[in-house]
């Protein structure tokens, strides 16, 4: 099983995105997207930024992740 964690964009450098998933803050690749900024939220898997994703998906997965863990 694949699994993907949902991300906020701190920074963008050409198609390097720096993101901060619950707390860790990584560089991924952007490259993918066609148009990543600030403030988006994106769906990380193996590095990379697959998908735009909307805030309330964003919290939901959070929150799904934490009960996993809780």
């Amino acid at each position: 099983m694949c699994v993907g964690m949902t991300a906020r964009v701190l920074k963008v450098n050409r198609d390097v995105a720096l993101v901060d998933a619950s707390g860790a803050r990584r560089q991924i690749s952007a490259a993918l997207l066609p148009s990543v900024e600030p403030g988006d939220y994106v769906m990380v898997h193996a590095g990379a930024a697959i998908a735009k994703v909307g805030e309330g998906d964003a919290e939901e997965s959070a929150g799904v992740l934490r009960g996993l863990f809780d």
